[in-house]
């Protein structure tokens, strides 16, 4: 039997994940000196209560190779053809580590068939190719099509997000002191995208958190490709007032088709605080796909 596997970086809901009995990998988060494991023994309202208060110390690592083989040698035994999306190598070990479990698994199991795919896409664009793998496996996509879409979408699926505040990069050292004091200062938001190769870029930074969530939808409407037949994917970092603003926003400007909204997780929450929001769509049309998804 042919599955689709996914790592809790993808921050699906968990509607979505029980609609399509979605086996999800849960990435591992450390909470004062405490081991959790993201969406499993840990929920998102929890994990941003405790992260609000900075003075905890709060840490990601990926899932390493003991973990994968635990997760991948279930299916190994029952001779299925797995494909797993995983988090981006542009931002975490995550592919790596993955590739050593599987070494490992065939010394036993030789003809066990997993085809390990770098998303290099992370939150709301990875859970919005993850959705369009799983709907095309559900109308009757063949293991070649699916691994074909994954590479056409992950060139394709545009992120676009930003934070509310700085201090999570400034404690996590991707900002000096100076330089994020000085822009908290100044009311300065940064706008980010992930890039070709799955890494974090700073494209713009702009004065207001207003003006920041506007922006979103701005890169949105100047690089979608027919975003009226689109689903549009937001991302929040439990702030719903935020989320409320864009997808008001989104609705009045681009029209989308549906809209995907889901909760950043640990695995970028933690990086990033509570005020975290994203969008992700698609700059090229489906039209190679459409048979397997509708």
């Amino acid at each position: 039997m042919l599955k689709i596997i996914t790592d809790s970086a993808s921050d699906l809901s968990e509607e979505l994940i029980s609609r399509y009995q979605l086996h999800v990998i849960p990435t591992p988060v450390v909470i004062d000196e405490v081991d959790y494991l993201d969406g499993k023994t840990i929920q998102t309202g929890e994990f941003y209560k405790i992260l609000d208060d900075t003075s905890r110390d709060v840490r990601t690592y990926h899932i390493n190779p003991a973990m994968f083989e635990e997760a991948f040698m279930p299916y190994a035994k029952n001779g299925d053809s797995v494909i797993y999306l995983c988090f981006s190598t542009g931002i975490a070990g995550t592919f790596n580590a993955a590739n050593i479990a599987r070494d490992s698994i065939l010394e036993e199991y030789p003809d066990f068939d997993l085809t390990i795919i770098d998303s290099r896409c992370a939150s709301a664009g990875f859970g919005l190719l993850v959705v369009k793998l799983l709907t095309m496996l559900e109308h009757g996509a063949s293991r070649e099509t699916l691994i074909e879409a994954a590479a056409y979408y992950r060139s394709h699926i545009r992120h676009v997000f930003t934070v509310n505040t700085l201090a999570y990069l400034i404690k996590g050292g991707r900002l000096s002191k100076f330089k994020g004091n000085l822009a908290e200062a100044l009311d300065m938001k940064p706008v980010l995208i992930v890039d070709e190769a799955g890494s974090l870029q700073v494209l713009k930074t702009v004065r207001g958190h207003k003006k920041s969530l506007k922006s979103l939808v701005e890169y949105a409407e100047e690089n979608g490709a027919e975003l009226e037949k689109q689903l549009v994917s937001v991302c929040h970092g439990e702030d719903g007032e935020a989320l409320r603003f864009v997808t008001d926003l989104i609705k009045e400007k681009l029209h989308p088709a549906d809209i995907m909204v889901s909760v950043v997780g640990c695995a970028i929450g933690a990086h990033t605080g509570r005020g975290i929001i994203g969008v992700c769509f698609l700059d090229a049309p489906e039209d190679p796909y459409m048979e397997y998804l509708s």
